[in-house]
């Protein structure tokens, strides 16, 4: 009994309320995050893959640059860096940021990937037809390049629900922020917490993985 004790005083009505409304804004920062990421992403992706002359290699700079960067220093720089020149952002917003440019960078190399995996004899061929550029990128390229994209866009998207866990040390109030906070109480909470914190995060990311392994299936 005496080891159940601990599990026994975490595990209550309270606490799991409390552990769920860290575990919302997890999800909310992952899934603004993901929204944003994909769409910058998905434009620094095509840029860099149509060649543009200047604007495609200053891209390449910056995503190398970020791609190479740790999340947390990232992270760091949003939120106590900025502020010194004028750029000031609450404590979720700054984690959207972070999460937003660092996952941008690495989106838009799974999309460059995924375009240039297509044979540029499906140009031509949409060239030949009569479509300009554009229209052969949208109408030809993208939708089979989108297909062999979505697996590995969606584990990326597992670890960006991972990575918000970071912003703990901004004291984003999210699920692991909320988790120290009861195991802080006493120290023998800290297997408890962990093991539901550990579960929470387990269940979206395994249904999330689940959804990707399904996708891949399909492409094979």
């Amino acid at each position: 009994m005496d080891f159940l004790a601990p599990f026994i005083e975490v595990y209550t009505p309270e606490h799991f309320k409390f552990l769920l409304e860290g575990f919302g804004v997890t999800l909310k920062v992952a899934a603004i995050s993901i929204v944003l990421s994909f769409i910058i992403g998905g434009l620094i992706g095509t840029l860099r893959y149509a060649r543009i002359p200047v604007v495609s290699p200053l891209l390449a700079v910056i995503v190398e640059t970020i791609r190479n960067l740790p999340l947390l220093l990232i992270i760091f720089f949003t939120y106590f860096v900025l502020p010194e020149i004028g750029i000031e952002m609450e404590i979720t917003t700054a984690a959207i940021a972070a999460l937003t440019v660092f996952e941008s960078a690495m989106l838009s190399e799974i999309i460059r990937s995924g375009l240039n995996s297509i044979h540029k004899g499906q140009i031509e061929a949409g060239r030949a037809s009569g479509l300009n550029y554009n229209q052969t990128l949208r109408y030809i390229i993208l939708p089979q390049a989108l297909r062999r994209m979505v697996p590995p866009i969606v584990s990326q998207f597992i670890s960006l629900l991972k990575d918000t866990s970071l912003a703990v040390v901004i004291a984003l109030p999210d699920l692991l922020h909320n988790g120290q906070i009861i195991y802080a109480q006493k120290g023998s909470y800290v297997i408890p917490v962990f093991i539901i914190v550990a579960l929470m995060y387990f269940i979206v990311n395994y249904a999330l993985s689940l959804v990707a392994r399904r996708l891949e299936l399909k492409q094979s």
